[in-house]
């Protein structure tokens, strides 16, 4: 069985006779981990997965203008306290919105700020989303043409509603505003969803992709805010979209660190067909056996060795690990995968050790347990 099928066959809750193993590694350059094909450290693990038959998803995105063309966007360095300050800047009419990097003032630091960023014009014109993804479009086929589709799968991540407004808010005062600007908030989503839906609709309109992944939330969730506002904030968006998602007969991961437990039941009201990454304690609060007790088959979990164990650990130590998580899944509708990564530059000889012993339990152990059954 190829990696292509053993991904579908574990998304559509097929049995398997072997670990489905996925490394979180894209096939081409991404800007959130190392270039793994080109990297010395990497390379190795990237062609050990491909003799094991690991999963790849390419994961890539397609920019798109977050607002209408009057709304204008500035960066410029100034200098600030006898330093030298990078300041992005957006500009509509009387408003203007500023904030300070890296580690200085957020763009919505107050809730004037949030008020007027709530009242900028955001792009829902279909034409002009579609020139802008068109754009774009000529790299990506490009990628997709070179990416060998046997190893998986192309992996579209567009976002959520809720992504822009937690990314430019200062989290100190971002939680507060559930309680008190929800309603604005709220409406803001409203708008962001219908400019995502025609983005959505493009992609899939030209089948440029067979999975889809969602990441947006763990951004307005316990317990930075209550699961009430989850349910309002995140829930009936990522339903939406996932519902979209399967019209079109394609897949959807979703992506969710942290404290998952209280908020399972929400994603089985969501509906994907994966979800990573379930955390156990003491990093989250969710084991996998309690995960499977509430999603009852109905998700593909995907997880959940801490990447921090790919650091620290001995290869002997992350075979156990591998094999502790094998014997808890028993079987189940899973993909074992990293929580992370990967993201260092200079990664340590013990971490490119750790994934090939990753890998290499995964097949081994799945071996043993299939010859025991």
């Amino acid at each position: 069985m190829t990696p292509r099928e053993t991904l579908f066959h574990v998304l559509n809750g097929e049995p398997l006779d072997e670990t489905a193993v996925w490394l979180l590694f894209p096939y081409h350059r991404s800007g959130y981990y190392v270039d793994v094909r080109n990297h010395d450290g990497y390379r190795r693990v990237f062609d050990h997965s491909r003799q094991r038959g690991s999963i790849m998803l390419n994961r890539r995105n397609l920019g798109m203008r977050l607002h209408t063309g009057d709304v204008l966007y500035a960066d410029e360095e100034t200098t600030k306290a006898g330093r030298q300050v990078c300041q992005h800047s957006i500009r509509h009419g009387n408003v203007r919105l500023c904030s300070e990097g890296p580690g200085g003032k957020k763009l919505l630091a107050s809730d004037e700020d949030l008020e007027a960023y709530c009242s900028l014009p955001l792009e829902e014109d279909e034409g002009i989303l579609r020139r802008t993804m068109d754009e774009q479009l000529g790299q990506y086929l490009k990628e997709r043409e070179e990416f060998p589709v046997e190893y998986g799968a192309m992996m579209l991540d567009l976002g959520s509603p809720i992504n822009a407004l937690y990314h430019a808010a200062d989290l100190g005062i971002y939680p507060i505003w559930s309680l008190t600007h929800g309603s604005m908030i709220e409406d803001w989503l409203d708008r962001r969803m219908r400019q995502l839906e025609a983005v959505y609709r493009f992609c899939l309109d030209r089948d440029l992709a067979d999975l889809y992944f969602l990441v947006g939330s763990e951004l307005a969730s316990p317990p930075m805010v209550s699961r009430e506002t989850f349910q309002r904030w995140v829930v009936p968006y990522e339903r939406q979209l996932i519902s979209l998602i399967h019209s079109y007969g394609k897949k959807v991961i979703q992506h969710y660190h942290g404290q998952i437990r209280e908020i399972l039941p929400d994603f089985v009201d969501m509906g994907p067909d994966g979800l990573h990454t379930i955390e156990s304690p003491p990093v989250g609060d969710c084991t996998l056996s309690q995960a499977f007790d509430v999603t009852q088959e109905k998700i593909t979990l995907i997880g959940n060795i801490q990447y921090d164990e790919f650091r620290s650990s001995t290869p002997v130590q992350m075979k156990e690990l591998v094999r502790t998580t094998l014997d808890e899944v028993a079987g189940r509708r899973f993909i074992l995968s990293p929580t992370a990564g990967p993201f260092d530059e200079a990664p340590p000889d013990t971490l490119i050790d750790n994934y090939i012993a990753f890998i290499d339990a995964a097949a081994e152990y799945s071996r043993l347990i299939h010859c025991q059954m």
